[in-house]
């Protein structure tokens, strides 16, 4: 009869064992998951005090995660035990359970709680590392049958188990908040680096906009005054996209404002800037630019490009893609560009833009395209936003695989013609 009651229960603590695995398999946060376990060993096996040790790796030491049953004052969550020191610790450093059927006698003991009499400890071990201790207490002399042992044991695998992936889970969730930390700063850098307004000047309204596809991007647009009172005007996109386009357009900003202070001609800025770009730009990696010169004493516009878009020139009612003679990407090879310049009547617009416009596409893989841009900013109430916000409407919601960025620069009568200028980047629409 006794062997009877005796399979019975074993065949309940199997059962309930099956139970507490499935709950804690599901849970991931940590401190959740070790109360939730201390809680059922006590509720399903009767002990009176349980608890779980992790092993700090930083300190070599066993730090209690989680605890049910000690009387006030005795053990505590957080505190932290000695590998080597006591049944915990003896357990810690030989990675072997350890059953202490009448502690009071046992050569590892250390008194900790008056009423334990048998102390049942077992090392929990994932991916044959050491990451903790299970330990088990009861009042009761030779509390623990064999049985109960290797269920224990079986729980303890599932506790592992289950410990561990919370721990990954854990430190996968806090390098993800901390690489979107990064990105967060990296945005807010890279935001500080475009135009906040175009410098004062008499002839020309400069408006500009990038909406980087993703956290940061490779596209650029700047405006510098120089000392005789001309005003350069770049839009330049860097191969790739997300971080590493970034850091490369940032090293590309300085070396551009570098050579701009020297007041050179805009051929001549592009040759030095790809010389240095051909030397320590990485393999496979390069640049697209317009430089261009705006003088507003005779409204003209000197400019360069670098196997940029074609800029756009809108006369009033028609408007043309004005092709350079040659002129590669930076940092490919050495190589010539050619430099034109064209005078801006009042009511005259000259539209710089990235790749990331004319190719953005909707949901059937069609792309915005050149004519579109320019039947847009052909309209004379047209500007970035409005351009922008039509490339928006046109993919209709498909995410931009490019980064986009536009600058409009319109010959106006008015001698105050920065008050409609807008410049800012974004992240979309």
């Amino acid at each position: 009869m006794a062997t009877i009651i005796d399979f019975r229960q074993q065949v309940q603590e199997l059962m309930l064992l099956q139970r507490i695995a499935q709950r804690i398999g599901g849970l991931l946060d940590l401190d959740v998951l070790l109360e939730a376990i201390v809680g059922d060993v006590a509720e399903t096996f009767g002990y009176s005090r349980s608890a779980i040790l992790l092993r700090d790796s930083n300190t070599n030491e066993l730090v209690i995660a989680a605890v049910r049953g000690w009387t006030a004052n005795v053990h505590r969550k957080g505190e932290r035990f000695k590998i080597g020191h006591g049944i915990i610790g003896h357990v810690a450093s030989t990675g072997e359970t350890y059953y202490a059927p009448h502690v009071l006698s046992d050569p590892y003991y250390q008194v900790s709680e008056p009423l334990t009499r048998s102390e049942l400890d077992i090392p929990l071990k994932a991916r044959g590392q050491l990451i903790g201790v299970f330990d088990v207490q009861t009042p009761d002399n030779d509390g623990f049958a064999p049985a109960r042992v290797q269920v224990l044991e079986a729980l303890a695998v599932h506790i592992a188990t289950a410990v561990d992936n919370a721990q990954m889970f854990l430190h996968e969730r806090m390098e993800k908040q901390r690489i979107l930390e990064e990105l967060d700063e990296a945005q807010t850098i890279q935001r500080a680096l475009f135009p906040t307004q175009a410098p004062p000047q008499s002839a020309f309204a400069l408006s500009g906009m990038c909406l980087p596809c993703r956290a940061v991007g490779g596209d650029w647009y700047d405006y510098i005054p120089l000392p005789d009172g001309r005003v350069t005007v770049i839009v330049a996109d860097v191969s790739g996209k997300g971080m590493a386009a970034a850091l490369l357009m940032s090293s590309t900003r300085s070396i551009v404002r570098l050579l701009a202070e020297r007041v050179i001609t805009p051929s001549a800025v592009l040759s030095q800037l790809n010389e240095v770009l051909l030397k320590d730009f990485p393999r496979a990696k390069f640049v697209t630019m317009v430089y261009a010169l705006l003088n507003p004493v005779d409204r003209t516009i000197t400019f360069a490009n670098a196997g940029h878009n074609p800029p756009l020139l809108v006369s009033p009612g028609a408007g043309r893609f004005v092709e350079s003679a040659a002129g590669l990407p930076l940092g490919i090879t050495n190589g010539e560009f050619s430099e034109q310049c064209l005078t801006l009547p009042a009511g005259t617009r000259f539209v710089l833009y990235s790749d990331g416009v004319s190719e953005a596409t909707n949901s059937t893989f069609e792309e915005y395209g050149t004519s579109r841009i320019r039947r847009q900013l052909e309209q004379p109430t047209s500007s970035v936003e409005s351009l922008l916000r039509d490339v928006h409407q046109f993919t209709s919601g498909v995410p931009l695989a490019d980064d986009a960025t536009v600058v409009l620069i319109e010959s106006v009568t008015s001698l105050n013609c920065q008050a409609g200028g807008s410049n800012q980047s974004a992240d979309g629409e």
